[in-house]
């Protein structure tokens, strides 16, 4: 008989180890070293494979029987099994001793050539007695089979199979639930094939009959179970000593063909219920035929959303109590704790991964599962991931209107929220209420809009962020409102706090008195303001500063006002502040905060002033953080960007000039790359390389957070340099020449000539004392405003009325509150880290009563820190856009 090439190599090469474990391929070796194998015997069967049988004796002395079947699987790949008749079973010593002694050179060729026919037949049952060898069969049955698997629960009556419970930490120890699968042929079944003989003989009413039994469809079978998590005694090293000792007590035990969950993967509790609603399917789709026993449990339940039912109570305190689920076999399952335990889990992620027209296994606690479509499932809980906490089912009314409006439950709200949902509906519909009389201006369009929001906002008892660009009249919206809750007597007679910054107080004393000049205007300001305390009961609007807040708290906190509005919000932008939260502290009816700019820098930031207009609305600090700030700002999860925008979209009105300003010029940005000159560039690489190894150091010796301080001193000095290496104070420095200020006298020189009016604005205020010896040795008149500058008002005045060519601002004296119009063009110096502060700088020219185009120009140090930052600048500007998008008529 010709010898298999393929055969030969694979028993030669010792391909076979891999499937046993590495004791037993010692201990076999040394048997097959001691010549302990004997009357071995090939077998060939007609797909290539065949059965090895051979006898080995064991160091004690004892002979064991083994029988290895072998088959191709597909091209150079081949299978074996290993059966034995020692305690050990399957892939034990003897049969990698036999396999070992088999390989040799010497021994393969004449074994694989001259084989007998002979197969050994396992015992037929628990009372008679195998076949001999010599047994003839009267017919041979060779087909293919069909698969059948049965699930049931078996009485565990003896100790191994306890033992075997106990291993795979079973609690009923009683019972087990077990598949057995088997192969059927033509009616005869046999439990599928993990092991043994590759044919057996059974005697039927017509004597002995050979199966041929069909080992490449009964592995492929094996392996759709093993795919499907299934396992069984045979594949598994650690249970096969427990399986030989339940063959010796018991010859016709069935515990090496029962399979069970692979332990590693899950629990059974887990795995059933899985079993049942997608393995089933799975394998009746593949020709299986599978029952399962009533007593098994785990049972599926197939629900849709949309059966579920969800209702919102009012509680104390106006938030709302949630409640969701649905009646199961005559009891009502709460669903919400098993939802809440989905979002803990990052089930929402997962989901993400699966197809919409899929379904999801949801466990319930006390066993069994639902099967939910996965694209309902979905939405609902990407509805209850943008509540703060869903295992607090308690949501503010904002949250509850929005839940009862448009969500995928079926929702029952209650009288009192359908009325809130109607009028949260209406704040953003076109304004039709006309202002109060008394207000002596005309509004704009968008103005009458702004101003019937805030009285929505007012009718809801809600608060909220009027985030119009610099420019659009928020102060004149405001001042509307608060003479219309006078006029409507809603405010019944108690005043308005407006807290601002220092060089903005002035601002709204002015135009209070222009445009609302019936309101009595208090000012809080200065050593004898404390007397003016006892007249806040009698004013309309009172004004004071943040600096003063903080001191004046514990006073104001005490008075009952009807509004309390932040002009320049973000100044409680840090919620850590002693200013954020002495403005917490404050009692009104109602709260508002203007701001261009409500997200100069991070997501934090809003939460800090929702936490002043709606406490617990985006929940705890902590929690905002870890559902919405990492995930958008470090994970780019543009799902959660959706659910924080769609959260605070009805309580942010946002306007900007190019959306309503339509007669407003238009604004040109040109940005300046410059290259430093020599003797910078040498000065930058030498202080980079410097506080590169100084802010390493300190890292490794104090950690990050330690190590800020050093971090931003390294920052800050490269940003010197290119301003002007003079800025260092460093006596090697002060004779390098600097690029940009050259840069910037050449193009002043040629904007002076052309007539502009100029706006220059750096944060350094040394830098602008560089700026003004460089215009005073040019010739070019100036004006200068600083944080020192205590005529304000007079520099402006002079600036807008006067032909001052150039008006030299630091960024934080003069980048607020300030009416520059008379100016066309804006010089920013150097760029700062928060690009909302420069552009409130800008709004500074380019804003209403502006006629003439805006040009603005960025001086940009190419290959330096100041390229970094401009590009921080895109990325924090572009989260703030994408947030506020759509918070707008």
């Amino acid at each position: 008989m010709a010898v298999n090439p393929a055969l030969r190599e694979f028993l030669v090469s010792g391909a076979w180890k891999e499937r046993f474990d590495g004791f037993v391929l010692e201990d076999g070796s040394k048997l097959a070293r001691k010549r302990r194998v004997s009357e071995m015997s090939w077998d060939p069967l007609e797909d290539g494979g065949g059965v090895l049988a051979a006898r080995v004796q064991d160091i004690e002395g004892e002979y064991y029987e083994v029988e290895v079947s072998a088959w191709q699987e597909g091209e150079g790949l081949w299978e074996i099994d290993a059966s034995c008749s020692c305690p050990y079973a399957y892939y034990c010593q003897h049969a990698a001793a036999a396999l070992m002694a088999a390989g040799k050179k010497t021994t393969v060729d004449r074994l694989l050539s001259g084989g007998s026919a002979y197969v050994r037949m396992p015992p037929a049952g628990p009372k008679k007695e195998a076949p001999s060898r010599g047994t003839i069969p009267r017919g041979t049955l060779e087909v293919s089979p069909t698969f059948r698997l049965e699930v049931r629960l078996e009485p565990a009556n003896s100790r191994p199979v306890q033992m075997l419970l106990q291993s795979l930490r079973a609690s009923n120890r009683d019972e087990w639930l077990v598949a057995r699968p088997t192969a059927s042929y033509e009616g005869h079944d046999l439990a599928l094939h993990t092991g043994g003989d590759s044919a057996v003989l059974i005697e039927t009413s017509e004597g002995m009959l050979e199966i041929v039994r069909d080992l490449k469809a009964e592995s492929a079978a094996a392996r759709d179970l093993a795919q499907l998590g299934l396992t069984h005694l045979g594949a598994q090293p650690s249970y096969r000593f427990l399986l030989g000792l339940e063959r010796e007590r018991d010859s016709s035990s069935s515990a090496e063909s029962a399979w069970f969950p692979e332990p590693s993967l899950n629990t059974p509790d887990l795995y059933w219920p899985w079993f049942r609603a997608e393995a089933v399917p799975k394998l009746e789709g593949r020709g299986w035929e599978v029952s399962v026993d009533e007593e098994v449990g785990f049972p599926v339940y197939v629900t849709e959303p949309g059966d579920w039912e969800g209702s919102l109570s009012e509680q104390s305190g106006g938030w709302f109590s949630l409640s969701v689920g649905f009646d199961l076999e005559g009891e009502r399952l709460d669903l919400l704790p098993i939802l809440a335990k989905l979002l803990e889990d990052g089930t929402l992620d997962m989901l993400d991964d699966l197809s919409n027209r899929s379904h999801h296994l949801v466990y319930l606690p006390e066993g069994g599962a639902l099967q939910i479509p996965v694209d309902r499932l979905k939405r609902i809980l990407r509805q209850l991931a943008s509540l703060v906490d869903p295992n607090r089912p308690f949501l503010h009314p904002v949250d509850a209107a929005h839940l009862a409006s448009s969500s995928e439950l079926t929702m029952d709200p209650g009288k009192g929220l359908s009325r809130l949902v109607r009028q949260i509906e209406k704040l953003s519909q076109p304004a039709t209420e006309e202002p109060p009389q008394g207000v002596q201006a005309t509004l704009r369009d968008y103005q009458l809009e702004g101003f019937q929001w805030m009285q929505g906002l007012a009718q809801c008892q809600l608060n909220g962020i009027l985030a119009d660009d610099m420019g659009l009249g928020k102060t004149l919206q405001t001042l509307t409102h608060i003479l219309a809750e006078r006029a409507s007597g809603r405010s019944e007679g108690r005043p308005t706090l407006v807290v601002a910054p220092t060089s903005v107080v002035p601002n709204w004393k002015k135009e209070a008195a222009k445009f609302v000049p019936t309101l009595r205007v208090l000012v809080l300001q200065g050593p004898g303001r404390k007397k003016d305390f006892r007249n806040v009961p009698h004013a309309d609007v009172v004004l004071t500063s943040y600096a003063l807040l903080q001191r004046d708290v514990e006073v104001l906190e005490s008075m009952n006002f009807h509004l309390v509005v932040l002009d320049e919000a973000q100044n409680i932008k840090n919620s850590a502040a002693k200013v954020s939260k002495a403005a917490c502290k404050l009692q009104a009816a109602q709260r508002l905060c203007l701001s261009g700019t409500p997200i100069e820098n991070n997501l934090g930031e809003l939460w800090s002033l929702m936490h002043f207009l709606l406490p617990g609305f985006l929940g705890s600090e902590e929690a905002f953080r870890a559902r919405f700030q990492t995930p958008i700002e470090k994970e780019d999860n543009e799902d959660r960007k959706e659910d924080l925008r769609r959260r605070i979209t009805p309580l942010i009105l946002r306007r900007t000039k190019d959306e309503v300003a339509s007669e407003l010029p238009p604004k040109t940005i040109l940005v300046h790359p410059i290259e430093l000159n020599t003797g910078q560039k040498d000065l930058y690489e030498t202080v980079r390389a410097t506080m590169d190894r100084r802010v390493r150091q300190a890292i490794a010796a104090q950690g990050i957070e330690q190590s800020r301080i050093v971090f931003l001193d390294a920052l800050l000095k490269l940003r010197q340099i290119c301003c002007d290496p003079r800025l260092l104070g460093m006596r090697e420095a002060n004779e390098l020449a600097s690029a940009k200020l050259d840069y910037l006298t050449d193009l002043l020189e040629m904007l002076v000539k052309e007539g502009r009016r100029i706006l220059l604005f750096s944060q350094f205020t040394t830098m602008l004392g560089l700026i003004r010896e460089r215009l005073r040795t040019q010739g070019i008149s100036y004006l200068e405003l600083t944080g020192s500058s205590r005529n304000r008002g007079e520099l402006v005045e002079q600036f807008q009325e006067g032909e001052m060519p150039i008006f030299l601002i630091s960024l934080k004296a003069g980048g607020t509150g300030l009416n520059l119009t008379a100016a066309d063009t804006v010089i920013h110096y150097d760029p700062w880290w928060n690009p909302a502060a420069e552009a409130q700088a800008t709004d500074r020219a380019y804003r209403i009563g502006q006629t003439r185009p805006v040009f603005v120009h960025r001086l940009i140090c190419s290959g330096t820190v100041e390229e970094r930052i401009q590009k921080l600048q895109v990325d924090k500007a572009k989260l703030a856009d994408d947030l506020l998008a759509g918070a707008n008529k």
